[in-house]
């Protein structure tokens, strides 16, 4: 026993830096014990006990229980389990405080009502299989009824966020911001609107081949234009409008004529709903997928120019 060198209960303070009350509890709790009494009944440790306490005091400041550190102090459990569990729990505290911080951010910046605050965390708080049936049921309502092949299936799994366990602050964020938005009625009804006119231009169990998507076919032709700086109230834009029409003429076997440019523009029009390039970017953000270039604006150019031309 190190020459048989006892330490009083202040000198056992002097060498670890805890206070002797400190001790005196944690020696009554049986974490560290005295190796003998003096006949006046003062406490005496051994040297070990200065290590004991030195792991006592670090385990005390990773916040490990004491029922938990007099175990490892007396070799029932070993540290590795300790810090493995440890480990876990705090992974649960900081998703907690995550999930908190991302709300009370979003809240900070949008000012909401105290409805719309519970409402918020709620949706942050939400399990795995919970998140999973809200999405379920905003994808059921766009495309119940629809063709049910392979193209919807793919569009199903473009659509369904996926919050990661380690997800970011960022990502929390953007996924309540998208459940939100999923439960709007209008933008559910926007949608489905959308999943309609692209399931019209699907064959629909023919060997005819699909044809070309007027939005996309749309938006490939008006980028470059707005690239280009040409407004689409110019006679600049009279070429672009000529092919987008011609496109649509040729994909549908129809003339085209007013009636041909009058389907087109409520397409298009359809298709020019901010919301949905906003559900994009944060399903993007969730997925960690590259942010989508919007699309709102190349429709909003393309329905002015068709609006124009039709006066």
């Amino acid at each position: 026993m190190d020459g048989g060198i006892l330490y009083s209960i202040g000198e056992l303070a002097q060498r670890t830096g805890l206070t002797v009350k400190t001790i005196r509890f944690y020696s009554d709790r049986g974490i560290v014990s005295p190796a003998d009494r003096t006949h006046a009944g003062y406490r005496r440790y051994a040297p070990d006990a200065v290590a004991r306490l030195a792991l006592v005091r670090t385990l005390r400041e990773l916040g490990v229980g004491l029922d938990t550190i007099r175990r490892v102090v007396d070799q029932e459990l070993s540290l590795s389990e300790v810090a493995a569990e440890h480990a876990a729990a705090l992974d649960v505290q900081i998703s907690i405080l995550r999930l908190r911080r991302a709300v009370l951010t979003a809240a900070a910046e949008r000012e909401p009502t105290p409805k719309e605050m519970e409402i918020m965390y709620q949706l942050a708080t939400l399990s795995e299989a919970e998140r999973r049936r809200l999405i379920d049921d905003l994808l059921d309502t766009v495309f119940e009824g629809l063709h049910s092949g392979p193209q919807h299936a793919a569009a199903r799994r473009s659509m369904t966020p996926e919050l990661p366990d380690n997800s970011t602050d960022d990502q929390v964020r953007a996924w309540v911001e998208l459940a939100e938005l999923s439960l709007d009625p209008d933008f559910r009804a926007s949608l489905r609107r959308l999943a309609a006119d692209h399931a019209a231009d699907l064959p629909d169990g023919t060997p005819t081949p699909p044809r070309p998507d007027m939005v996309a076919v749309a938006r490939d032709l008006v980028r470059p234009a707005m690239t280009c700086g040409i407004s689409p109230d110019s006679p600049q834009a009279d070429p672009v409008v000529a092919a987008l029409t011609a496109h649509c003429a040729l994909a549908h076997g129809r003339p085209d004529d007013a009636d041909l440019h009058r389907w087109l523009l409520r397409r298009l029009e359809a298709a020019s709903d901010p919301d949905r390039d906003e559900y994009l970017r944060l399903l993007a953000l969730i997925n960690d997928w590259p942010v989508p270039e919007r699309l709102a604006p190349a429709m909003d150019w393309s329905v002015t120019a068709l609006r124009i031309r039709a006066a």
